[in-house]
């Protein structure tokens, strides 16, 4: 199989000769043989791991993504952020930690500029109100 795994900057993986991949997504672990069946899954936060016709175990921590499987051939995978590595405990220990932790600081980011969205929404509304009285000859 070939598999490819892009980023928005760069083309991380592009090899050939696969002859197996794990990868996982919402339902759980998942592996995928030459000659498998198309097919789209959007991944988690994990570690991709393929075997290479050489028998050499190799890794890839991917940061969300989605995965297609075309032609029984051809595997992609598309992510935000990807780290490659032939040692898979420093990939599962210090790059999914990052990753994780940078998931909850967008978390956080994201309901912060909600609130801040909410409060000016609130304030023009509010001025809104005061105006329409002041047009009215009311007050």
């Amino acid at each position: 199989m070939k598999l490819r795994i892009v980023t928005p900057l760069s083309i991380e993986v592009d090899e050939d000769g696969v002859e197996s991949l794990r990868a996982e997504d919402a339902s759980g672990g998942f592996g995928i043989l030459p000659r498998h069946a198309d097919f789209l899954t959007s991944l988690s936060i994990s570690v991709v791991s393929w075997t290479r016709a050489d028998g050499a175990q190799r890794y890839c921590a991917v940061r969300r993504g989605v995965l297609t499987m075309s032609g029984g051939r051809e595997v992609r995978i598309a992510t935000r952020e990807a780290v490659v590595g032939d040692d898979l405990a420093r990939l599962d220990t210090a790059v999914l930690a990052r990753f994780r932790a940078d998931l909850d600081l967008e978390r956080t980011q994201r309901v912060e500029g909600t609130r801040l969205q909410i409060n000016a929404i609130r304030l023009i509304m509010r001025y809104l109100r005061a105006g329409q009285y002041r047009g009215s000859g009311i007050g």
